[in-house]
């Protein structure tokens, strides 16, 4: 498993519409092969800034079966307009205990 960890700073003034538009685009990318799990954090501190954590099988699940396909970019085209910047997006594997 493999955790995709996007941090997402969304333009002020625009956090509702973000989130509604999260709301719209969240089955999209759970209906990606591979994927296991989303969800979509809001900073206390910085209630512009958002952070997204998707459960994946593998890296390649995230970067074929959903960033080279359609279903990425109607994913972007709902929720990119709000964005103030490009998201910082990297992948995390467990560390055994």
């Amino acid at each position: 498993m493999v955790l995709e960890v996007a941090l997402i700073d969304v333009t002020p003034g625009h956090e509702d519409a973000f989130a509604a538009a999260y709301a719209q685009a969240h089955p999209i990318i759970t209906s990606t092969e591979g994927c296991r799990s989303v969800r979509m954090t809001r900073g206390i501190e910085s209630p512009s800034r958002f952070v997204l954590l998707v459960e994946w099988d593998s890296v390649e699940a995230h970067d074929v079966n959903f960033r080279q396909s359609e279903k990425f970019s109607q994913w972007r085209a709902l929720i990119g307009p709000h964005f103030a910047g490009p998201p910082l997006v990297e992948h995390f594997i467990d560390v055994p205990a």
